[in-house]
């Protein structure tokens, strides 16, 4: 398990993808799934840099489990923000268009349809958000 902890602004989510990536690439992470796992950190890591800590800047903790086989990744976000589950929002009607649709939740839409499992809870005052991702 690897752990990175970064404040929690958009000027680090380089810092968090090269971080994934670097273990994704160590265990030979097909490239496909690399992708589908940055889109969802991306979209995940922005979210809790937009909005979790309102006008202030709080910390994210990302931590990285990568089973024994090196075929399935799981990525927890960690941050102290104001409680927030993204699960309950209710998915965004694709069959809009683009126009029609209200703006919102179609980033967190992606990451559930694209990631094996998503997960949230609030403990101890903490949101914790994880997904996983399994490729073989």
């Amino acid at each position: 398990m690897d752990k990175l902890i970064v404040e929690s602004t958009k000027d680090n989510l380089n810092k968090v993808l090269s971080f994934i990536d670097a273990k994704l690439e160590a265990i030979q992470c097909p490239m496909k799934a690399q992708m589908k796992i940055d889109v969802a950190v991306e979209e995940i890591f922005i979210n809790i840099a937009s909005y979790a800590y309102g006008n202030e800047v709080g910390n994210a903790e990302i931590i990285l489990d990568i089973n024994d086989s090196n075929t399935k990744a799981t990525i927890t976000f960690v941050d102290e923000g104001i409680p927030y589950n993204p699960l309950e929002k209710d998915d965004p009607d694709t069959t809009l268009s683009a126009d029609e649709r209200q703006i919102g939740g179609l980033g967190i839409f992606i990451v559930k349809k694209s990631m094996d499992s998503v997960e949230y809870k609030n403990q101890e005052g903490k949101n914790i958000l994880t997904i996983s991702y399994c490729w073989s």
